[in-house]
């Protein structure tokens, strides 16, 4: 079960995923569901189609069936199969 303790050690693919900090400012607030994710990217399904965003140079916020959380992007920097078990 996906909680906010756990989530960097997760498949994020499914979820619903928000922007919330970036250094990029034009993309702050951008939202969709996780169709991908590669080491270093996220790719979101949104409004205008899909749009990938590096995972490192932001920080997002995470929907799941148990509530939300907010993650910097440098801890997501791994290949899903790499993060299980991490903590």
């Amino acid at each position: 079960m996906i909680t906010h303790d756990n989530i960097a050690s997760h498949e994020l693919i499914g979820l619903f995923a928000q922007v919330v900090e970036s250094g990029n400012k034009q993309i702050i607030g951008v939202e969709g569901k996780v169709v991908d994710e590669t080491k270093f990217m996220i790719t979101l399904e949104t409004k205008n189609g899909l749009k990938k965003f590096p995972k490192d140079s932001s920080s997002w916020r995470f929907k799941f069936s148990n509530g939300e959380a907010e993650i910097d992007g440098t801890k997501l920097t791994k290949r899903a199969y790499e993060r299980v078990g991490a903590r």
